[in-house]
């Protein structure tokens, strides 16, 4: 059911509330294009500063607008373990196929408090469920080990693996084999990791290219990795230029550079310097974006 390019949606804003309109047309615009899935409310769809109920409406209108034509992960951590149970109960209830959790952040639990979280959630809530390492984010790694003890949990399904290391990746695939369905965080890291076993990409790129990251990852998973690595050297000056400063940073611009929306971030995320945006308009200029 998960494979593929499946999109880390942005959450659009306009003058200081979440732009439902906006938001419609780009999950829309996403599934015509032949996106493989969605994944509100994540890093990328700025869920930090998200309220509950703003939350809770974004995973809504996404599973509203996209009426079951691909699948639907909703963002649903928290470092909280209980808000984390709150937060994927609802996702479930609203029809979500599955749930999308980062390691707890701040907190920095040890491994075996790692496992103990999940192993909870997965506990309290029937649902299909992700664990998200970005460590970069959370400010602790989530080993490869415990990855073995989680994907013998039942709805423990798959991985979003953002740690951009090579052997972290490959000692997951390694221990967990078919258990787990590997996907990468890193957008440049979608082709060698799918030639080392893993399904696709949860992808920030994908918000403004979704049918060129759809082809990359369906021609890697196919084995064509001729054609994978051509757009994979044809997109990296753009996957370059949108991480040159802090994620959703870039990406906001690059959809407000389409008109696809307000180029408008919470605090305490500023928009775009001068010198960086030139860079990624000339990249997105290069593949006719813009």
């Amino acid at each position: 059911m998960f494979k593929g390019a499946l999109t880390a949606l942005i959450t659009p804003f306009r003058d200081g509330a979440v732009d439902a309109a906006a938001l419609r047309e780009l999950i829309e615009w996403q599934i015509q294009s032949g996106i493989d899935g969605l994944f509100p409310c994540g890093s990328t769809g700025e869920s930090a500063t998200l309220t509950h109920a703003e939350h809770d409406n974004v995973v809504k209108l996404t599973i509203e607008q996209a009426r079951k034509r691909v699948p639907v992960l909703a963002g649903t951590g928290s470092n909280s373990t209980a808000e984390a149970i709150r937060l994927t109960a609802a996702a479930r209830e609203m029809g979500a196929d599955g749930a999308v959790l980062l390691s707890p952040y701040y907190n920095k639990p040890t491994q075996d408090g790692i496992f103990k979280h999940y192993k909870t959630i997965a506990a309290s809530v029937d649902l299909p469920l992700f664990v998200y390492n970005i460590p970069g984010r959370t400010a602790s790694n989530i080993a490869p080990e415990t990855f073995a003890r989680l994907s013998e949990i039942k709805n423990i399904v798959g991985v979003k693996e953002a740690s951009a290391s090579m052997d972290q990746s490959s000692d997951i695939l390694k221990l967990c084999g078919d258990r787990l369905a590997i996907f990468s965080g890193d957008d440049a890291l979608t082709v060698p990791l799918i030639a080392l076993g893993a399904r696709g990409v949860m992808s920030t790129c994908s918000n403004i290219v979704p049918r060129e990251m759809h082809d990359l990852a369906d021609a890697a998973v196919a084995g064509d990795f001729v054609k994978a690595r051509e757009i994979h050297y044809r997109l990296l000056p753009l996957m370059r230029a949108l991480f040159v400063e802090t994620n959703p940073i870039p990406i906001k611009q690059a959809l407000a550079f389409m008109g696809k929306c307000a180029n408008e971030l919470r605090m305490p995320l500023l928009p775009m310097t001068a010198g960086p945006a030139e860079r990624l308009r000339v990249a997105m200029k290069e593949l006719r974006l813009v």
